[in-house]
């Protein structure tokens, strides 16, 4: 029997914040999908939260051990956000029992109701990772009420990471550092580890399954928070995930060479350098094979 654990990381914001009115539409439609779900005997919900974020989280979610550091215990030049780190959250996990499959998703990431089916199907298919792109809707919706006009509104395609569903065994493999929630580079450390060790991965580019309040793409990073984010991956973690890098586990990686040259180069989680390096580790493999080949047949003459 498969079970899943999903675990999201709930905070208290007061009204300027956009995750004021987003969190509420995510805890229901995260409950609501649950309960329409054919398989919600097997679906565990769960959070992990600072000590001051707990009293706001509804009925129906696991209240995990609560988080004991941030990004400001770790990088003393940051001050004033107190931002979980990943790797914590995700250790989380270790407190429920049985766990086969867990998702992570951002607080301000909705479900369909027909999400956790959807992805019951996928892992039934052999998939032992999974990336799923949100839809983006306008932020004329700010109620919970107007869920399901929500549910109706296909929105608009997004190219970023926000909805990450893998095997539990991975977990004890990815190398997540300091990397800290809320903050682009989250969704980059996330992909390049989940395309690097998982077996059969799958990215769904542009289904009807998760959505988010607002139109817009790129967040702005010019702040000392993407910076801490940007080195922690390219010093850190970048340098140890690259032997484990496949051309074909990528996302576009099993598309055509232009095809999935300008779809790479095109995504703001993706990284030239990166596809550059891979092409040509595909090509020279390429190459060596059909020269095998020649060198085979010559021989059986």
């Amino acid at each position: 029997m498969t079970h899943l654990i999903h675990i999201i990381n709930p905070v208290k914001v007061d009204k300027n914040s956009d995750l004021y009115y987003a969190q509420p539409i995510t805890f229901e439609s995260i409950l609501v999908a649950k309960n329409f779900s054919k398989h919600k005997e097997k679906i565990t919900l769960c959070t992990t939260q600072f000590e001051e974020d707990r009293s706001f989280i509804p009925e129906g979610f696991i209240q995990l051990s609560n988080l004991n550091q941030s990004v400001l215990d770790v990088n003393l030049d940051l001050k004033t956000r107190k931002l979980p780190l990943i790797k914590d959250i995700l250790n989380k996990i270790k407190e429920i029992d049985p766990c086969d499959y867990c998702i992570y998703t951002n607080v301000d990431i909705a479900l369909m109701p027909h999400f956790y089916d959807t992805v019951f199907q996928y892992l039934e298919k052999g998939h032992d990772a999974i990336v799923i792109n949100r839809r983006r809707l306008s932020n004329k919706y700010t109620k919970v009420e107007d869920l399901p006009l929500m549910y109706a509104d296909l929105g608009k395609s997004h190219p970023g990471f926000d909805c990450f569903v893998f095997k539990r065994s991975l977990l004890d493999a990815f190398i997540l550092e300091s990397i800290c929630v809320g903050i682009s580079f989250l969704e980059v450390t996330l992909v390049h580890n989940l395309f690097s060790f998982a077996k059969k991965p799958l990215y769904i580019p542009d289904a009807h399954l998760t959505f988010h309040i607002g139109m817009d793409v790129l967040v702005p990073r010019k702040n000392n928070f993407y910076k801490h984010n940007r080195s922690v991956f390219f010093k850190t973690i970048y340098p140890k995930l690259k032997p484990y890098f496949l051309l074909k586990t990528f996302p576009y990686g099993t598309l055509t060479f232009p095809n999935r040259m300008i779809k790479w180069m095109l995504n703001p989680s993706l990284f030239t350098m990166n596809y550059l390096s891979l092409e040509k580790k595909n090509i020279l493999q390429v190459i060596k094979a059909y020269l095998d080949e020649i060198r085979w047949r010559i021989l059986q003459r």
